[in-house]
């Protein structure tokens, strides 16, 4: 190998590119392609016609579809059937796709890109199971100007659950998409059946090359997924997972273009983009040593910072005080999840459980959801984020998050969970039962990442009357709050996810809605840029007023009429990015974007979004 300053001298000299010379202008040294980690189960396919990278040959109007694309035997689906329902799953999982909210009319693609998909399982050191890779290279990459963007999945999402955010903006372009599951994923292991997921989403017994082969004590029921049960706490190591996944996209563009090898990041550029938990991955691979990444994108990031409160310690908070919060008056209407009238009867007594437990006072409803408000408010939380978190209360997601979490930071193994949780198919009085083969053949494609869901559910064995779920989050929440042995291994968990500074001179832009209420700006990305400006980096910040987490969710007509989407702030933050390395252009200064609400029945416009220009 050339040492790095005669690699960098014969760049500059023979490649009359823009981005090239900017590279080279800036003086730093770019590493070659380093030691790459150690690739297993890979795979290559092809993917043209009506099977193309972005959309699966599903066009728009296949995305829109409110029923997922069908599967031939629903006990054995193909593997490209398998393919196509998960890239239905997660575009429709992440991306506003009603008619009207703007889709492919004001922001976004769902071009029909042709090319080839390269994959795999790779292990970060020192962890036990490993986290897939997925590399989309079109037939139209651009190999004069070598453009990589690597992103991670959001929430707990599978190896596609990025495609609307990295895809929908890089393909069209001729960039080469590179994901990481960052150790979550929906490769479920079913504990009855002994069968698991393998690398190509299909089902097989656990010799079978299974991509999370569940470590599980002889004799144990139900199911398991990586995030919960790796023993591992991935997401003290998503940083690490957005690199290797970057690394195997420089050795799948040298398998795919051998005419143009090497691929480095010395001549490669690489953007990392995510939003929710993927933009957490992102900017914890901002911080890792090296000069292999030369942009960052963050949207709405789930990221633990100096001055900022842990998804843990906020999650179980809102998990028990929030259903009743929402009662008080003083919030005004409430954006309507659906089933509103069926559990609001379960908040009134929510208030109830939480003045007999001491946490609320007051000696009603009204005076136990204002008590309930106001502890929330003191902790940080804003009204905006209260009432966009009446959706994460009427679908139970506070007690889906803290419960995986909680495993998750606590590195337990399945039956080991310190407050008695479990998964598995649930009959209708909750108790739980066998998986269906049909249901288990369907769970890579169509699970979120985090039960409940695809057939999957909670098992709560501390759940009594006359409000089921409030024993169990006493005991999540007391793992932040409380003392013993478990508490400190949760917290001992949360601690390594602590985000650092991203590395000087590395360009940075963070999107966050002011309204979100899952992962509330105040204690997230705001406390980091704020460190991360404090310190002198390239970290810039837009604050999208009226725009919430969910774009997913804006079908839902009261969401859709007071919220707007996010992504198409992401994309444009990506335009403002490549700018920066084409041309040098500054990036944006920080700004609070002040868009408008369309109204109930109203399509999306421009001026709704009043994205900067």
């Amino acid at each position: 190998m050339n040492p790095p300053t005669l690699r960098i001298a014969a760049a500059c000299a023979a490649l009359v590119i823009p981005f090239v010379l900017a590279a080279c202008a800036g003086g730093g040294t770019r590493v070659a392609k380093e030691s790459a980690p150690m690739f297993t189960a890979q795979r290559v396919s092809e993917h043209r016609g009506d099977d193309d990278l972005l959309t699966a040959g599903l066009g728009l109007a296949g995305l829109r579809a409110l029923a997922p694309p069908a599967f031939a035997r629903p006990e054995a689906p193909s593997v490209a059937e398998l393919r196509r329902r998960a890239i239905w799953a997660n575009w429709r999982g992440i991306a506003d796709l009603a008619p009207g909210g703007g889709y492919g009319e004001l922001y976004g693609s769902t071009a029909t890109v042709p090319g080839r998909e390269f994959s795999a399982l790779a292990t970060v050191p020192g962890a036990s199971k490993p986290h897939r890779v997925l590399v989309q290279v079109p037939d139209s990459f651009d190999a004069g100007k070598r453009c990589v963007v690597v992103a991670a999945s959001s929430g707990s999402r599978g190896i596609y659950g990025a495609i609307s955010v990295a895809a929908a903006w890089g393909l069209p372009k001729g960039c080469a998409i590179a994901y990481t599951d960052k150790g979550t994923g929906t490769d479920y292991f079913d504990l009855d059946a002994g069968e698991g997921v393998r690398a190509d989403g299909t089902v097989g017994p656990r010799d079978a090359g299974l991509a999370f082969p569940a470590d599980a004590p002889v004799g144990a029921t139900g199911i398991a997924f990586k995030h919960a049960h790796s023993t591992d706490n991935p997401e003290a190591d998503w940083g690490r997972h957005v690199k290797q996944a970057a690394q195997f996209a420089l050795q799948a563009l040298d398998e795919a273009l051998p005419q143009s090898a090497p691929f480095t990041f010395a001549n490669t550029r690489v953007i990392a983009v995510g939003v929710s938990n993927g933009g957490g991955a992102v900017l914890r691979a901002a911080e890792l040593e090296g000069d292999w990444l030369d942009a960052v994108v963050a949207g709405e990031p789930s990221v633990l910072a100096e001055g900022g409160r842990a998804l843990y310690d906020y999650t179980t908070e809102a998990a028990l005080l929030m259903p009743c919060a929402l009662l008080d008056p003083s919030l005004g209407p409430l954006p309507q999840p659906p089933l509103t009238a069926q559990v609001a009867p379960l908040w009134t007594q929510r208030c109830a459980s939480l003045k007999a437990a001491g946490l609320v006072e007051g000696n009603d409803t009204a005076a136990q959801a204002r008590s309930a408000h106001a502890q929330l408010k003191a902790q940080g939380w804003t009204d905006e984020a209260l009432r966009a978190g009446a959706l994460s209360v009427g679908f139970d997601l506070w007690r889906a998050v803290a419960v995986a979490y909680a495993s998750a930071y606590g590195r337990y193994r399945v039956g080991e969970h310190p407050c008695g949780y479990s998964y598995a198919a649930l009959n209708p009085d909750f108790t739980a039962r066998a998986a269906t083969v049909v249901e288990r053949a369907a769970w890579w494609s169509d699970a979120s990442g985090i039960p409940p869901g695809a057939g999957v559910g909670i098992v709560d064995s501390r759940m009594q009357l006359p409000d089921p779920s409030f024993a169990g989050l006493q005991c999540l929440r007391a793992l932040w709050q409380g003392q013993g042995a478990d508490a400190e291994r949760v917290r001992k968990g949360v601690a390594e996810t602590r985000a650092g500074l991203p590395r000087a001179g590395l360009p940075v832009l963070v999107i966050h809605g002011r309204d979100d209420g899952l992962i509330p700006p105040a204690f997230t990305s705001a406390p980091y840029v704020r460190q991360a400006q404090a310190a002198g980096r390239e970290v810039r910040y837009w604050q999208v007023r009226n725009a919430q987490h969910f774009d997913a969710f804006l079908g839902l007509p009261d969401y859709g009429a007071r919220y707007l989407p996010l992504l198409p702030y992401v994309y444009e933050a990506l335009d403002r990015v490549s700018a920066r390395l084409d041309a040098g252009t500054p990036l944006p200064a920080d700004a609070i974007i002040d868009t408008a609400p369309r109204g109930a029945g109203k399509p999306v416009s421009a001026a709704h979004l009043a994205i900067p220009r």
